[in-house]
């Protein structure tokens, strides 16, 4: 019974110990400023708690001051409590950490703590742990471990709890304590695990303790082995730039590179290849490159979904990488989770990585498994179709059937990514069309209200990009108060919002959509689009000029102004083919009405919906708007021209502009049989 008492007492005095109040405890958690030069090198080397750093330090007081930081302290509890861990014996420390070498794994496993700490079910149950019992060197890292790994499967709110909960814990200081103490005696794995968990759980990352793991871990650089550089690069990865941390990322570089040819793991060499990032040589790069390849055979799937996003986060663009790793995950698309698929997507636009067998393949999965994608799923893959600039026709088709079906399924943020998907890749819906914008009008009547002047602007933009009309939205922009709004909020429109007033302008007075009332956006709203300064491709005007030379009845002009709005490159006139006699076509018809008019523009490969001729966003406007105006449109890829050779320059711009012509001339000739 007096036994029992005991252990009571003492359990009770532990829990009234640990209780004290924060701001006594959290003292170790501050840090030391740079030019503070009379702090005590017996008690550094006391948290550092190693010989080898007490040596270090009679060598150069100023560079391990340095090393603890940042802010001034100027707290007598924290020199005493200082005072007081240097008053310890080193002799006995030692001696634990002597004991605990001799101890086997085995019995490490089986001891009454571990037990517990797997049982424990938050943070809070594994720090009233440390005060039933005293944790050794490597039962400290495993509940900083521990910790992490528990809060890291919770959701975000009752993480937030939690962590909170933990900070205002009296023995987490007291565990902090002890990691600094001890990090000296510390195996380097768990080191780098502990120092990744602190990081992760927000731990201060200017605080000693943080800071103290650093420098050891700068010590130790050269015995770290493979696995634990991939989880010291892991840390580094999310931590801010400070001098150690920088020192760190150094020195890891140096040791990577020479130890590159025995990496084994595909894993730790692309965590280390994340660490080196965007600032490692191109040279070391090269090497990096060199060794992933001779390692392909060994990618897993998520290998190749991480080596994307490890190529993207360093930068680094290689071809033949991404097309290894392309082709595996276009084999294995079935059961790949959204998160690992959409970061693919991300890195490639990242990279400007474009496959088109990828691309489509995603398409046509995502389409063919709609019922296991919720709706915003379906539009952030849509979102990042539209920034790699790929029509996913099988996608955008499946999902307009979804809109038809409930188009009040969408919000305001859904309605309006949706339309600037659909009005940018100039997706041709074909029968649905129509049903398919009344739907998505209908949605966006109910959000009128509520829109911001800005965001009606895009949505009426958008929908006079698709050709459709809607009266509410437009009447509610044009609106009088609406558009004095758009002067409150700003001293002067920006350049892209004049651009789209100038458009639904153009819209309304080309198109006049049927409206209850003529509307029309006020001159003061459009600006002065003025005439552009860009100069017509040199290629196009000097082989347009050649193909056309010897043709006295066509006429070139270069730089057309249409609207006050369009540029035309070049606009080639040549009189239709006689249906009539002269003397009647020139009674009959104007001169405009007796010629064809062909507006032949020189676009950038970003006019066009990746793999296709499909025009896209504004400028398949611009050629709805030329056929109006009476021109026949007619557009030459850029990239395609200027890889044409001399020679070829000419038949290739004939077989554009004039294909019939082309046509006639490359149809093989019937030789008749002799008799």
């Amino acid at each position: 019974m007096s036994v029992w008492v005991t252990e009571e007492v003492m359990r009770w005095g532990l829990r009234f110990f640990c209780r004290r109040s924060l701001w006594q405890q959290r003292s170790f958690l501050e840090t030391t400023s740079i030019k503070d030069k009379s702090f005590p090198s017996q008690q550094l080397a006391h948290i550092w708690g190693t010989r080898q750093s007490q040596a270090y330090l009679d060598r150069s007081i100023v560079s391990s001051v340095r090393f603890y930081s940042q802010v001034r302290i100027d707290n007598a509890d924290l020199e005493e409590k200082e005072q007081h861990l240097s008053s310890l014996a080193d002799s006995s420390l030692l001696a634990e950490i002597q004991s605990d070498a001799t101890t086997s794994r085995q019995k490490q496993r089986s001891s009454p703590f571990m037990e517990h700490l797997q049982r424990c079910g938050s943070p809070s149950d594994v720090l009233d742990l440390t005060c039933q019992y005293s944790p050794t060197v490597r039962q400290v890292g495993n509940c900083l471990t521990h910790i992490w790994s528990i809060t890291k499967k919770m959701s975000d709110e009752q993480r937030r709890y939690e962590l909170q909960l933990m900070f205002e814990h009296p023995a987490f200081d007291s565990l902090l304590q002890k990691a600094m103490k001890r990090v000296g005696y510390m195996r380097n794995d768990d080191i780098a695990y502990s120092l990744l968990s602190m990081v992760k759980l927000g731990v201060p990352q200017g605080s000693r303790v943080v800071q103290t793991f650093l420098r050891t871990c700068q010590e130790n650089l050269n015995d770290f082995d493979e696995k634990g550089l991939s989880i010291l690069a892991s840390c580094l990865e999310h931590m801010e730039d400070s001098t150690n941390v920088v020192a760190l990322k150094e020195g890891m570089r140096l040791v990577v590179e020479a130890r590159l040819p025995r990496i084994k793991n595909v894993m730790a060499l692309q965590t280390m290849m994340r660490l080196l990032g965007k600032d490692a040589p191109l040279d070391l790069k090269r090497k990096l490159e060199a060794k992933a390849l001779s390692m392909t055979d060994q990618f897993s799937l998520p290998n190749t979904q991480y080596m994307i996003s490890t190529m993207a986060t360093m930068g680094f663009y290689s071809r033949p990488l991404l097309d290894v790793c392309s082709k595996k995950i276009k084999e294995n698309l079935q059961g790949i989770p959204f998160n690992r698929l959409f970061t693919v997507l991300q890195s490639c636009r990242k990279l400007h990585y474009r496959d088109v067998e990828l691309l489509t393949g995603i398409s046509d999965y995502v389409a063919s498994t709609t019922d296991i994608w919720n709706k915003k799923q379906v539009v952030l893959f849509l979102s990042m179709f539209e920034d790699l600039g790929f029509c996913p026709a099988a996608l955008m088709g499946a999902f307009a059937d979804k809109v038809i079906a409930n188009p009040d399924a969408l919000t305001l943020k859904d309605l309006l990514c949706v339309l600037k998907v659909y009005s940018s890749l100039n997706y041709d819906l074909q029968h649905q069309r129509q049903q398919f914008l009344d739907r998505l009008s209908q949605a966006l009547d109910s959000y009128l209200p509520k829109m911001s002047g800005f965001e009606l602007l895009k949505t009426v933009y958008h929908l006079c990009l698709m050709g459709h009309f809607p009266s509410a939205p437009l009447e509610q922009l044009l609106q009088s108060n609406t558009l004095e709004k758009f002067k409150t909020t700003a001293p002067r429109f920006l350049p892209s919002q004049e651009r789209m007033f100038q458009t639904v302008n153009l819209c309304l007075r080309l198109e006049g959509p049927p409206l209850s009332q003529p509307l029309t956006v006020p001159p003061s709203f459009l600006g002065d689009p003025g005439p552009s300064s860009l100069s017509v491709n040199p290629y196009l005007s000097l082989g347009l000029q050649t193909m056309l030379g010897d043709q006295a009845d066509t006429m070139l002009e270069e730089r057309v102004m249409v609207e006050n709005f369009y540029l035309i490159d070049c606009v080639i006139t040549k009189p239709l083919p006689d249906q009539t006699s002269v003397t009647e076509a020139s009674q009959e018809c104007s001169p405009a009405e007796s010629s064809q008019r062909i507006a032949v523009m020189c676009a950038p490969r970003s006019g066009f919906c990746y793999g296709t001729s499909n025009p896209r966003g504004h400028l398949a406007v611009k050629i709805r708007h030329l056929k109006i105006l009476g021109y026949k449109p007619v557009l030459i890829p850029e990239h395609e021209l200027q890889s044409a050779t001399e020679e070829e320059k000419t038949d290739f711009l004939r077989g554009h502009i004039f294909p019939d012509h082309k046509r006639a001339d490359t149809q093989p000739k019937v030789e008749h049989p002799g008799p």
